[in-house]
């Protein structure tokens, strides 16, 4: 079969119809144009590894070539739905399926093992709008502000470090094992926070991110050691209700970020330390967590996160756990909800099991169909395989959309030059196929967390990409995430100099004066918040894309090159503003639009 030539774009619908994720039920119809009169069919996988074969319509066209296609039905095809071609031409067989880098969109012919599609069928979800049309700040509370008058740290902890200035710069103190001998706190604290959500609201955030706020040994605190209780050195559960409460009159929601995979070894559950008048794990098998953990030899060898001793695993499907932290009438997920809690981050989502995740997902949605619960996942969420097994986290019931770190490397990697637009271009195409619409739009967009060095740092300080860098960030589909101080101009490397105190008076203007732009811009625009997308192909170092919503249309450029570029190859018609610069106004005539940008420079032009 040398000479035959096959195309199937599984992003276009002349060929997958209708495009992307699809709630199941819904049929499909699959295409494939080849230039020869030969057999088709088209191989199917169901999620659980069952495969099934379909012969293929034909239909002539009248360039010569031949149509195949065929309808799928999805009613129990819940899950992830891959497929490929086999092309027989008397006793030769080649196979059509995925390109070789799973992006979707054009494939190519294998003679053995192909690379299938990706159809992601789910049940139908529902994200609230309060959080899809949203822009996120996330506060590491230690390092955000010490909303004490006297400015004294609350509650000090034993054998711990306290900076001796606000913007010292951050460090573990380890013991010759390397393990951390003395925790470091700055004293952020809930009322800080509470007198700081002006800032954040002026700012066009109108939702918090906090990280873990139960009591910990740590001062990250994604080490729990007792659920029940906001840590003393942040605050009380009263003042947690307090924040909550002026949040929300402010047009704010909060949304906790949790561990439940592990706790600390040193907490009141396994209590290794003894520090906990309860009975831990650790310290008697007639416990009433001994069943929680997963002992090997006990009491000293038990399993924990990564091999860290001092966080023991837990099994969380534990019925116990699971009324503790679930089921029960005074679990933490119902505590915490009726303080005020409008969503969860499940923290290391790929160790708990889909079924954990459900349970969740149910008991929230009992409680206020209006919290959301967002999962913490480094990979394409629709297909991730953790632990050897392929998850369920967008079938429908588990979490309602995901930390977007794809994106985020991806948008790094093409501001830096290291990939050119249509690159990247296929890696958001790849997603927005993948994911369910819902998920899609409710995606986090992150350019830093506090797992990730700060954002200029990794563009060298070079404030001009990283303009270019929050401009595509706040305009793409997804929920913008600010990591407190980016907007700031906070500079850091690896933990823990990516988690630096807040640098209050000593802000980077411009930096900061862009952030509420850009904001700005979103907020104002539906395009921006729900519009579709549609990503044009143009210049190599020219990423273009239109939002379009109802008779709203936004067109968004970005030149990272050092020259300036022309634009001809988008058709534009009508009256556009660049809502960067309002007196900036252009009038375009369908194919003659031309339009020029320059060197690391963008433009953000709305139809008038």
């Amino acid at each position: 079969m040398n000479d035959i030539q096959v195309l199937h774009d599984s992003q276009s619908i002349r060929f997958r119809r209708p495009f992307g994720a699809v709630e199941a039920g819904q049929k499909v119809k699959i295409s494939i144009n080849i230039n020869k009169d030969i057999i088709v069919a088209i191989e199917l996988i169901k999620f659980d590894g069952t495969k099934m074969n379909m012969g293929m319509n034909k239909e002539y066209l009248n360039n010569g070539e031949f149509k195949y296609s065929v309808e799928i039905d999805t009613s129990d095809a819940l899950g992830i739905l891959e497929y490929y071609f086999i092309l027989i031409d008397g006793y030769d067989r080649v196979y059509y399926g995925n390109n070789d880098n799973h992006l979707g969109g054009v494939g190519q012919i294998y003679t053995y093992n192909p690379v299938p599609y990706q159809i992601t069928v789910y049940e139908k979800s529902f994200v609230p709008r309060w959080y899809k049309e949203g822009v996120i700040y996330h506060i590491l509370i230690d390092r955000f502000y010490n909303g004490n008058e006297n400015k004294i740290i609350d509650n000090i902890k034993g054998n711990s470090f306290i900076y001796g200035r606000w913007d010292d710069s951050p460090m573990y103190i380890r013991d010759s094992f390397g393990k951390i001998a003395r925790w470091d706190f700055y004293g952020g604290n809930l009322k800080g926070i509470i007198k700081k959500l002006d800032y954040i609201k002026e700012l066009g955030a109108n939702i918090i991110k906090l990280s873990p706020i139960f009591k910990s040994p740590s001062c990250h605190k994604y080490d729990t050691a007792d659920y029940e209780i906001v840590d003393e050195m942040f605050g009380t559960n009263g003042e947690f209700r307090e924040l909550c409460k002026v949040a929300n009159s402010k047009g704010i929601k909060i949304i906790l970020d949790i561990v439940l995979s592990y706790t600390s070894s040193d907490s009141k559950y396994f209590n290794k330390l003894g520090n906990y008048d309860d009975v831990g794990a650790y310290n008697s098998p007639n416990s009433r967590f001994y069943d929680w953990y997963k002992f090997i030899t006990y009491p000293y060898r038990y399993e924990s996160w990564w091999g860290m001793d001092d966080r023991p695993n837990v099994n969380s499907m534990q019925k116990e756990y699971v009324d503790y932290i679930i089921s029960g009438d005074n679990s933490i997920i119902n505590k915490w909800t009726d303080m005020g809690v409008s969503g969860w981050f499940l923290n290391v989502t790929d160790e708990l099991p889909d079924e954990f995740i459900e349970l969740i997902r149910k008991k929230i949605g009992e409680i206020n169909k209006d919290t959301v619960l967002l999962g913490d996942i480094w990979e394409d969420a629709s297909n991730k395989i953790s632990y050897s097994r392929r998850r369920k986290y967008l079938q429908g019931n588990e979490v309602q959309a995901a930390t977007n770190y794809p994106l985020r490397e991806s948008l790094i990697n093409f501001i830096k030059g290291y990939i050119k637009s249509d690159k990247l271009r296929q890696k958001i195409m790849s997603l927005y196929e993948n994911y369910p619409r819902e998920s899609f739009y409710g995606n986090i967009n992150i350019l830093g967390t506090n797992d990730t060095e700060r954002i200029l740092t990794v563009l060298d300080e070079n404030i001009s990409l990283l303009k270019l860098l929050i401009a595509i960030q706040f305009t793409l589909p997804g929920v913008p995430l600010i990591y407190y101080g980016d907007e700031a101009g906070i500079k850091g490397g690896r933990e823990p100099d990516n988690r630096r105190s807040y640098p209050w008076g000593k802000e980077n203007k411009m930096l900061a004066d862009f952030y509420h732009k850009i904001i700005k811009i979103r907020n104002n625009e539906d395009g921006l918040k729900k519009g579709k997308l549609s990503i044009f192909e143009t210049d190599p170092n020219v990423f273009a894309f239109e939002r379009k919503y109802e008779n709203e249309s936004v067109i968004v450029l970005v030149n990272v090159s050092s020259k300036a570029k022309l634009i001809k190859e988008i058709n534009l018609s009508g009256d556009y503003v660049n809502l960067l610069d309002i007196s900036e106004k252009y009038k375009f005539a369908g194919s003659d639009s031309v339009i020029t940008i320059f060197p690391y420079d963008l433009k953000i032009l709305r139809r008038i």
